[in-house]
């Protein structure tokens, strides 16, 4: 992705010789991009304003917070409720 940003912007700027024009679109591309990869990382106010910024983090908290509960405790937390209903 990287490469081909470089690629259009050198274009651009080559093209920019020709007309000042140019030289606005290569900066705007290279601005769109840098917006999109800062926001991509949530740091400093961009898209992801979430307490992690980092996708790993936020994939580990997702599988402890909705973990499926043990199969096994809850057999003995559902045999403890019967029993004391008994």
């Amino acid at each position: 992705m990287f490469a081909l940003l470089l690629i259009v912007v050198v274009v651009l700027f080559g093209f920019g010789f020709f007309s000042p024009v140019w030289w606005v679109a290569a900066a705007s591309v290279v601005l769109v991009f840098g917006a999109i990869q800062y926001g991509r990382r949530g740091e400093g106010g961009g898209w992801d304003r979430g307490g992690s910024s980092d996708l790993r983090e936020h994939q580990d908290y997702r599988k402890r917070r909705y973990r499926p509960p043990h199969r096994a405790r809850c057999r003995r937390e559902a045999r403890r409720d019967s029993e004391h209903r008994g």
